[in-house]
């Protein structure tokens, strides 16, 4: 599996990356893995306050549907609209073309609360 080690992680399999003022976030290879090919994503409302461990959103494939959660408290900013028409994105490039969501971070510290690639490594095997 695949997860860099400048990106931050969820044990809940959402990571997140800092990119200037806000935290874009998306599932990591191995939930998209785990799920197979993604037929549909429920993407979040722009303007939502959400905290962290908060439902925000839907992955669906052919074999089931997953719960897509906050990796940390902010404002939902911006969406991945690409991933309306092409879910397939999230499975074939889930940290670049297969993001899902941009947040403004209530507090960018909150980023050292979640996994380091290794600790997210571990926390799956």
């Amino acid at each position: 599996m695949n997860h860099p080690n400048d990106l931050k992680y969820a044990r809940s399999h959402e990571w997140a990356r800092l990119d200037g003022e806000l935290v874009v976030t998306g599932i990591t290879d191995h939930a998209q893995d785990a799920l197979g090919d993604l037929v549909f994503v429920e993407l979040p409302e722009v303007g939502r306050q959400v905290s962290t461990g908060e439902e925000v959103g839907v992955v669906e494939s052919v074999k089931t549907a997953s719960d897509i959660y906050a990796p940390i408290d902010g404002e939902i900013v911006e969406v991945n609209e690409a991933l309306t028409d092409d879910p397939d994105l999230v499975n074939t490039d889930p940290y670049g073309a297969g993001w899902i969501y941009k947040i403004k971070p209530a507090n960018v510290a909150d980023l050292d609360n979640l996994l380091s690639a290794s600790d997210y490594e571990d926390s799956i095997d």
